[in-house]
């Protein structure tokens, strides 16, 4: 078999590009930035100046630094490209517009997929980073035609995850930080009884997320969930077996 490369590759086989936050937390085993997260290769690239703060600002000044970090993904030959903040989604469209490889930004484009699934008069339960950031507006640019069906429960105002998250203390207690979340989901779904399905919008969640689904008893989607899919769909494997 003959192989080829491009001049100024330096390594192969990361197929799913990930587009970091300038931040500085501690990163768990399922969280997004930890790569022992996944069961295959990824690459990270951290966006110079794009700050936790701009992000919930859905600040457009930052699309250049995101353009130019997704593109030196792609030079290294990632098959397609991811973000870490569900808020990212406020740039999917162009990024997806602007770059030659699939761009799944946002936790938050799963939503019209789940949607889909669950039928019409039920809703998805979002708990998120910051509730109040979360607008309609965003939802609507994600291509979700109804917000209406969509229930949102923040955790701007825990305790132990804001000061870990947003205000980057750099000390994250992860049991305190699961109740808070856990105690979210439970909350929201007893206040909106028809959520059948629970999305967890930021990227620090995922280790969260069997918690979660223990106590609400409903599938729970992540970041995870997506690169996972994502993943399956640009590097197909072959099938073995017998019959």
């Amino acid at each position: 078999m003959l192989y080829t490369t491009k001049k100024g590759r330096v390594s192969s086989g990361e197929a799913i590009g990930i587009l970091l936050l300038d931040t500085a937390v501690p990163f768990i085993p399922g969280d997004v930035a930890n790569a022992t997260t996944y069961g295959y290769p990824v690459r990270f690239q951290k966006v110079e100046g794009f700050s936790v703060a701009r992000a919930l600002d859905k600040d457009p000044g930052v699309y250049d630094a995101l353009k130019s970090a997704a593109d030196s993904l792609v030079a290294q030959g990632v098959r397609a490209v991811t973000g870490d903040c569900g808020f990212m989604a406020v740039h999917q469209r162009r990024l997806s517009e602007e770059l030659r490889v699939p761009v799944f930004l946002s936790s938050l484009i799963q939503i019209p997929f789940i949607l889909a699934m669950i039928g019409e008069g039920a809703k998805v339960g979002v708990v998120t980073a910051d509730s109040t950031r979360l607008d309609d507006a965003l939802l609507q640019e994600i291509g979700t035609a109804d917000p209406g069906r969509v229930a949102v429960a923040g955790l701007q105002d825990c305790p132990s995850f804001y000061p870990f998250a947003i205000e980057e203390t750099g000390t994250l207690d992860a049991e305190a930080v699961e109740a808070e979340v856990v105690a979210a989901a439970e909350e929201l779904v007893a206040r909106e009884t028809s959520v059948r399905a629970m999305l967890l919008e930021c990227s620090l969640l995922p280790p969260y997320a069997a918690s979660v689904q223990e106590a609400v008893g409903l599938p729970v989607f992540d970041y995870v969930t997506m690169i996972d899919y994502v993943f399956s769909a640009v590097v197909r494997r072959r099938f073995s077996g017998f019959m």
